[in-house]
């Protein structure tokens, strides 16, 4: 009985470290920073302005959300060219450069999450022939979105702009 039990600690031990380690990888992928000021902010604002005009990357960002990234940026490139680097801010500038940072990477986060292409393979009803559906995050759930809200309509209920 103790050889059973010590050989499936021994067995499972593996498995816990394999699951730990994938855990932090995704932790730290999902955790990674788009605009990181303490580094050289001009390559990386760069970066981000060839991303937005691109339109790859960020397909699904927002006119709005575009002009806040970029507003931000300037914002941010007015107060790092004044004095050099972060460090060299005051208080209160740090406090408005670290808010705008954050501004950024919430909006490209979100606008690289939507952007997202996922590819599924369906197959109609009237055949058995399967097909690669790719859409964009973002154009899933808007489709989605516009299936629940015909739904609604035709059994009568709220649909999503009433509800609202």
């Amino acid at each position: 009985m103790r050889k059973i039990v010590l050989l499936s600690v021994l067995l499972s031990v593996p498995l816990l470290a394999h699951a730990k380690i994938d855990s932090d990888a995704a932790r730290s992928s999902s955790n990674a920073q788009v605009l990181n000021v303490k580094s050289p902010f001009e390559e990386q604002r760069q970066r981000i302005l060839n991303d937005l005009a691109g339109g790859e990357k960020y397909s699904e960002i927002s006119q709005q959300d575009q002009r806040d990234v970029r507003s931000a940026l300037e914002r941010i490139a007015q107060q790092l060219d004044s004095v050099g680097s972060v460090d060299a801010l005051s208080d209160a500038q740090r406090l408005r450069v670290f808010n705008d940072q954050e501004v950024v990477n919430n909006i490209l986060t979100r606008a690289g999450e939507d952007s997202r292409m996922v590819c599924k393979r369906e197959s109609s009803v009237s055949t058995r022939i399967a097909s690669t559906q790719c859409l964009t995050v973002a154009q899933r759930r808007k489709l989605r979105e516009e299936a629940q809200d015909h739904m609604r309509k035709s059994l009568g209920g709220p649909t999503l702009e009433q509800s609202r």
